[in-house]
């Protein structure tokens, strides 16, 4: 079949993104509930290693469920030359453009502390300030005013290579009080440690918070190679295929390279540590390689559908179920499903059906052209 090659000719817009997007957010809409179902079902090896996957480490390791959220944010930073490029082709200032990615931060803070604190007033010490949301904010904003205030991809390469080897040097020659220099254990790394000192709240695991405040200086670095990614996109003349072709081999680069690295920093997403960042770069850059030829330059676009009504309104459902009672929904549509089906596959079923609830929801909104946009 001959080549399409959308991508040169849609230039201002990456089909490939709200679509992987979405299939990130697929996962932890439920969807890993399916698998984990259909394991206990079947016991079967196969689903087995599926959903040990779909867990998280308890520290040091990596399990693709650890690719979720640096994706996402990943992703986020590869749509950046696009919107962020657009106003600067449209002739507004960098001060205002730089007023608009700082209050979508502050937004993307403030929701995360509703993620996790709800709408009750607390006790400062009683109040987790660290979020998935958070992070994405912060980690947005510094990589977008590195993307903004450089004018090369190659100074932008040397900022994430300086962000990772900075962080790991941090990491490598400090320790908490009491541990040996370089320790990188729960209690004694230098990151857990300065987020004990200046986070303030209550941190997530008690002694650390995996999105505390030091370890998104290499998320920062996340953010960045996504605008890095992006921009040889948008702007290189390559044809897709060899766009794709250059990335899938880049990210397999990237993916020795924290192998090597994880010989002396072990690949930790607790810490998001330098090795942990190159991998899932790694992986994130091979995905969207993927997907960019297979939707924006081969243009088979319908089977992406259902992930892209997902990934136009990803924040939205993220945050969905602080408002929206799926279980109940899915239950009370749904509980004669289970009820013919029975043991064992009633589970797997209703972890299906509870994934199916969002999508209609999702489905209406987007045929009502109403998306949640930070």
């Amino acid at each position: 079949m001959a080549e399409i090659d959308l991508s040169n000719r849609i230039p201002g817009r990456l089909y490939s993104l709200d679509a992987l997007r979405g299939f990130d957010m697929f996962w932890i809409m439920g969807a890993e509930e399916i698998v984990h179902g259909l394991f206990k079902a079947t016991h079967h090896s196969f689903f087995e290693s599926f959903s040990n996957q779909l867990t998280h480490p308890a520290w040091d390791g990596f399990h693709m469920y650890d690719c979720i959220f640096p994706l996402f944010l990943f992703i986020a930073g590869v749509a950046s030359p696009y919107s962020i490029g657009k106003e600067v082709e449209k002739g507004q200032s960098k001060t205002a453009i730089l007023y608009k990615i700082a209050k979508r931060a502050l937004i993307l803070v403030l929701l995360g502390l509703v993620v996790n604190n709800g709408l009750v007033i607390r006790p400062i010490a009683e109040i987790r300030f660290g979020s998935v949301l958070g992070r994405i904010g912060i980690a947005y904003m510094f990589a977008n005013f590195i993307f903004l205030n450089t004018k090369t991809q190659w100074s932008r390469i040397t900022w994430f290579c300086s962000l990772l080897i900075g962080y790991y040097l941090l990491l490598k020659f400090n320790a908490a009080p009491g541990f040996p220099k370089g320790d990188l254990s729960q209690a004694g790394n230098f990151a857990s440690y300065l987020d004990r000192l200046y986070l303030p709240g209550k941190l997530y695991l008690g002694n650390h918070d995996p999105e505390g405040l030091t370890s998104t200086i290499p998320a920062i670095g996340t953010g960045l190679l996504g605008i890095i990614v992006g921009t040889y996109l948008k702007n290189s003349i390559d044809r897709g295929s060899k766009k794709s072709l250059i990335l899938f081999l880049i990210g397999i680069a990237f993916i020795l390279i924290a192998k090597v690295w994880n010989l002396d920093f072990p690949i930790n997403k607790n810490l998001w540590s330098s090795s942990f960042t190159m991998l899932v770069g790694g992986i994130s850059i091979i995905f969207l390689s993927v997907f960019y030829y297979v939707i924006d330059v081969k243009g088979y676009r319908y089977w992406a559908f259902f992930f892209n009504v997902i990934g136009m309104n990803s924040i939205l459902i993220y945050i969905s179920g602080h408002f929206i009672n799926w279980d109940y929904s899915t239950n009370s549509l749904f509980h004669w499903v289970g009820q013919l089906l029975g043991e064992p596959y009633n589970a797997v079923a209703f972890s299906a059906l509870y994934v199916f609830v969002q999508w209609l929801f999702l489905y209406f909104m987007y045929k009502q052209k109403v998306f949640l946009k930070v």
